[in-house]
């Protein structure tokens, strides 16, 4: 088999289940995987000859694709803020709101002293993404991450030192936590939020396969993550600390009265790219 042959192969087995754009995307993604090779390498060596073990490792991942097991998960890895971290079944996949999320942090933190530390809390860390992005961008900071997962810790605890960044990860659940052990500027959360009543919204690859602890909350305890970490943010923020969500886009209002209502003076409610109510920032007159 040759590299031409390797793409008509994706082309014609998943064309029809994921459209044209999105199979060539695939097709790019784990050619780069498995050969290194960039989107102008694979245009110039079309005629490029597979060894038997990579014409396997593509069978492979056509295999997986037709599963609707996410790419990200076939390659281990995934690109967020410009830094490549490893995934697994463990951990959710980032998504490009929680970028956006960052980026709001990043930005914020540029008018803070720089040569005050910034006392970090990520609540639901995940794959670590948004820790050690912060770790990376503010060079002042000191940052701790929480997760409920020991399995999403292990990954975390690999994409930091990855990265070079020093991050305390705690395997806890922030649902049985009392009170945080430390004062913060800054806490920032992604935690479940998407209802039960909201599965039928979701892509296939996403229900088999991206774990549904990290995902959905029941319709009647939709705000259960966010009223715990607001409550703990309310004795452990410092007083000119910021509390930073990622929120479910049909609950922006519910979110802002209940923010409102553990004794936060203002609440910023943000849309992200797509014009959707995803992001939070509360914080102490």
């Amino acid at each position: 088999m040759i590299l031409k042959e390797a793409k008509a192969y994706f082309l014609t087995s998943l064309s029809e289940q994921y459209g044209r754009e999105e199979t060539l995307s695939f097709f790019y993604l784990i050619t780069d995987h498995l050969l290194g090779m960039s989107r102008v390498q694979v245009a110039l060596e079309l005629q490029k000859k597979l060894t038997i073990p990579q014409k396997t490792m593509f069978t492979a991942a056509v295999s997986q694709l037709e599963k609707e097991v996410p790419v990200q998960y076939i390659i281990g890895s995934t690109n967020f803020y410009g830094l490549d971290f490893q995934v697994s079944e463990q951990v959710l996949i980032p998504r490009p709101e929680t970028e956006e999320l960052v980026h709001w942090i990043i930005e914020d933190c540029k008018n803070r002293k720089k040569e005050k530390k910034i006392r970090i809390l990520d609540v639901g860390t995940g794959s670590g993404c948004i820790a050690i992005t912060l770790a990376k961008h503010i060079p002042n900071a000191t940052v701790e991450a929480i997760d409920v997962s020991e399995g999403a810790i292990e990954v975390a605890q690999k994409n930091a030192k990855q990265h070079g960044v020093a991050i305390r990860f705690i395997n806890q659940d922030i649902l049985t936590v009392a009170s945080l052990d430390q004062r913060y500027d800054i806490i920032v959360s992604n935690p479940p939020y998407v209802r039960e009543m909201e599965k039928k919204e979701m892509k296939g690859n996403v229900l088999k396969y991206e774990p549904h602890t990290a995902l959905f909350v029941s319709d009647n305890r939709a705000l259960v993550f966010y009223e715990k970490i607001a409550a703990l943010a309310t004795q452990s923020l410092e007083e000119s600390g910021n509390l930073y969500f990622e929120i479910n886009q049909y609950l922006g209002q519910e979110m802002k009265d209940m923010i409102l209502g553990k004794g936060f003076d203002v609440v910023e409610l943000r849309k992200d790219f797509f014009g959707n109510e995803r992001m939070i920032k509360a914080f102490r007159k």
